[in-house]
């Protein structure tokens, strides 16, 4: 088994496992958040409270599933396309951390949106009035995040030639990145 085929299977696992952990936590908010008042944890600044979403971040666009859905989809498309691109080494692993987190956040809220239309959220932080949110919105806001860091603290601009088409060559050939 190469490198790059165990690097992917530990991604699609790492992937699946977080999927459940987010799972798992929406099925708890059901059973015991729905229809109930808010569970505080420290008064006037966290608390677990249940609540439908049928948009997107904070609401916005309620009821477009199918946009939802597709977006979902071209994302998965792009972040499998370049978790499988990027390079063997330990120096890319915080980058596979980001495939996998971005994968696992798309596919947690994607499963809600495709069995019930909405997405349960249920963490909400009182003091600052954010938006209630999940596990899944975790993974993706730390993911993107961490990918916002990493490419302006920790690579180098030639260590991401990756990212660009290989270009082709005055005979024709591809260039290796």
């Amino acid at each position: 088994m190469t490198k790059r085929v165990k690097y992917n299977l530990t991604g699609l696992l790492a992937a699946a496992l977080l999927i459940v952990l987010d799972q798992w936590t929406k099925h708890l908010a059901v059973l015991h958040l729905k229809d109930q008042t808010p569970f505080v944890l420290l008064e006037g600044v966290f608390e677990l409270n249940y609540l439908e979403n049928r948009g997107a971040a904070f609401g916005m666009f309620q009821g477009q599933r199918t946009v939802f859905l597709v977006c979902t989809l071209v994302i998965l498309a792009v972040v499998a396309f370049y978790y499988n691109r990027l390079p063997e080494g330990r120096r890319f692993l915080p980058l596979r951390l980001v495939g996998t987190l971005l994968t696992a956040g798309a596919i947690g809220n994607m499963i809600d949106r495709t069995l019930n239309s909405f997405v349960v959220d249920f963490l909400y932080f009182k003091l600052i009035d954010f938006p209630v949110f999940n596990v899944a919105d975790c993974y993706v806001t730390v993911g993107a995040a961490l990918l916002a860091v990493l490419i302006l603290f920790y690579y180098k601009e030639e260590e991401l030639g990756f990212i660009k088409a290989p270009k082709e060559e005055k005979d024709g050939s591809e260039e290796k990145v």
